[in-house]
């Protein structure tokens, strides 16, 4: 028997989960810093402005700082308004970590605006070092940042963000299954699923609920140091082996620091966009390693990112699952959820399309469709809880190991 015949006759079926409306509400919440209302209030000055500058025509002075006030708003209006659209930068402590990736002034003035509860520097060595600062831990919760640097693998830094359940300190005798989070490509980063995603809150919303279990949330550090780059967590020619660096620097060294369910169907792999496409390409060449895959925004191939792999036919095949998923062997099953919104409806039949293809291979496949929503964050936290519920379901139908 092949392994899709394998596959096939042990494939357990899994389901959309339905989640309580507080759940969904909640991950549906805009933050603050999100509200229409601030990049319609800065337009609303900015109109203002031209008025009073027309009004004045006649003084050269209104007319230069005028105009000048006018560009400074528009572009504040501008800027939120696609905020408000992206739902990248949610709160303060959001903005005060964004304005820090900047050079002097604007660093400056991030650090100005933070709050102090952001953790100094990731733990390189100790697992027990807590800060709840580093991505708003909700409460109970510890959130550790692992420093995992792979120069083998052409990873020069990683910044690894752990999130631990409530209780997890209180039972040294508990091992947790654990789900691996990878950011979207360019300029993303590990804080963007505990910040934009809202990961801490959400999981312990759903644990409240008694929706699923504990378990370990990691948001991994797929940038190798230049997160300008759109890497694809690709293993790329002469440059950063970031799906080896996954695959076989950073589960073994959460699997080695905490207390994890060591197996692979206690380990879930997700991401969002380009980190969606990482999680499943990544997932679909490690079925031995991960048995479910929890992706947000999917996509099958690498179109103008193809560049990243210096026109090597063969790794471009090998890492383009529209191409290779058809013809696929399945040694072992997988469970995949493909979550995305009803307004990005290339995303909705790029979904389908992969759901097909793993079901025409026996392999289970859950397309989630929000209403209303586009290809951004909003979606990827909106769905967020349906992806974790998703990976509790697969976890549960498997036998603890100790």
């Amino acid at each position: 028997m092949d392994g899709h015949g394998l596959a096939s006759v042990i494939h357990r079926a899994a389901t959309d989960p339905v989640l309580p409306g507080d759940v969904t509400a909640r991950a549906r919440d805009l933050g603050p810093l999100e509200s229409p209302l601030i990049w319609l209030g800065f337009a609303s000055a900015a109109a203002a402005v031209l008025a009073v500058v027309v009004a004045l025509w006649y003084r050269r002075r209104v007319r230069r700082w005028g105009f000048t006030a006018f560009g400074v708003l528009l572009l504040l209006a501008a800027v939120t308004a696609v905020n408000s659209y992206v739902g990248y930068v949610r709160t303060s402590d959001d903005l005060a970590r964004l304005l820090q990736r900047g050079p002097g002034v604007v660093s400056f003035a991030g650090r100005l605006l933070d709050d102090g509860k952001e953790a100094p520097e990731p733990s390189s060595d100790s697992p027990s070092a807590s800060h709840p600062g580093a991505g708003a831990a909700a409460a109970g919760q510890r959130i550790d940042v692992v420093s995992l640097p792979d120069p083998a693998h052409g990873v020069p830094s990683g910044s690894d963000y752990v999130v631990l359940p409530p209780g997890y300190d209180a039972d040294p005798g508990r091992r947790y299954p654990v789900v691996y989070l990878i950011h979207g490509y360019p300029f993303g980063g590990p804080r963007d699923w505990l910040t934009s995603g809202d990961a801490p809150g959400t999981l312990l919303a759903l644990q409240r609920a008694n929706v699923i279990a504990p378990m370990i949330v990691v948001s991994v550090d797929m940038t190798a140091g230049r997160p300008s780059t759109d890497w694809e967590c690709l293993n790329v020619p002469g440059g950063p082996q970031l799906e080896s660096y996954l695959t076989g620097t950073v589960v073994p060294a959460i699997d080695r620091r905490y207390r994890t369910l060591a197996d692979r169907t206690h380990r879930a792999l997700g991401g969002m966009s380009g980190g969606g496409f990482g999680a499943l390409n990544i997932g679909l060449h490690h079925v031995d390693e991960f048995a479910t895959l929890v992706i947000a925004l999917p996509y099958d191939d690498l179109n103008d990112s193809v560049g990243i792999l210096n026109g090597d036919r063969a790794a471009i095949a090998a890492n383009t699952p529209r191409r290779y998923l058809p013809a696929m062997k399945f040694p072992a099953p997988i469970s995949v959820m493909l979550a995305v919104g009803t307004g990005a409806p290339t995303d909705v039949a790029t979904a389908r399309r992969i759901a097909d293809a793993l079901h025409a291979r026996g392999q289970e496949a859950v397309v989630h469709a929000e209403r209303g929503f586009n290809h951004t964050w909003h979606t990827a936290r909106a769905t967020l809880p349906y992806l974790l519920a998703f990976a509790d379901q697969t976890f549960r139908t498997s036998p603890a190991t100790s």
